[in-house]
């Protein structure tokens, strides 16, 4: 199967591609693109392993389901584009950098600057129907960034998972916590924010595991 995706990533996951389960995936996607409004668009839905390839991965954020309103989803996990109001939960995010860090909150939501050094925004579900949150879960999209979030653990070393949420914590259960580390705290939404997610300090975390590994902190 001819998946567009970055050179590196396709290197790293072109196992998939022939997998059953991934046919099925793909075979559903085209049906639901082709019937309904999906998001995000069609040429977005890899844009988190377009933005950020394979060797250049420093950190990971793992989300749920992609934006399900209009004009929202734009292929990275919490991001959106300019001129669209920041989501909720990206408030938070951005709430917490601030408390954290001591930095302004940003004008605009699109975290395609984080992917740029080095953070894999992505995703659990990659696609889902407008209006319909989790509408693609069980499809397949689940086992195929399971594969991603495996082969970063296992072929890279000293990176950062951000795991917010008992579901991205479960996502990232088998990661290798004597190589890599890992955060956890509550999901960002205001449904569970002030349990834990405020005040993580995740933020200054990461920076100074990369800094303490040879890397160059991220500009969050």
């Amino acid at each position: 199967m001819n998946v567009r995706i970055d050179k590196s990533w396709n290197e790293q996951l072109a196992s998939q591609w022939e997998m059953p389960y991934f046919e099925s995936l793909a075979n559903f996607v085209r049906q639901r693109y082709a019937q309904t409004t999906v998001y995000p668009p069609a040429g977005k839905i890899f844009a988190a392993f377009d933005a950020c390839p394979f060797d250049k991965v420093k950190v990971v954020i793992l989300g749920q389901d992609p934006y399900h309103g209009p004009g929202q989803a734009n292929g990275l996990c919490f991001s959106v584009n300019e001129g669209v109001e920041l989501p909720p939960s990206l408030v938070n995010i951005f709430k917490e950098i601030s408390s954290d860090l001591g930095k302004a909150m940003p004008s605009d939501g699109n975290l395609e600057r984080w992917a740029k050094q080095g953070v894999l925004l992505l995703n659990a579900t990659l696609t889902v129907d407008a209006h319909q949150a989790g509408s693609h879960q069980g499809k397949g999209w689940e086992e195929f960034t399971d594969a991603a979030v495996r082969r970063l653990a296992e072929q890279r070393e000293g990176l950062v998972f951000m795991l917010w949420g008992s579901y991205a914590i479960r996502k990232g259960s088998f990661i290798d916590r004597s190589r890599h580390l890992v955060l956890t705290a509550p999901h960002p939404s205001p449904l569970s924010a002030y349990r834990g997610f405020f005040g993580c300090r995740h933020f200054s975390q990461a920076n100074q595991w990369l800094v303490s590994h040879g890397q160059q902190a991220i500009d969050w």
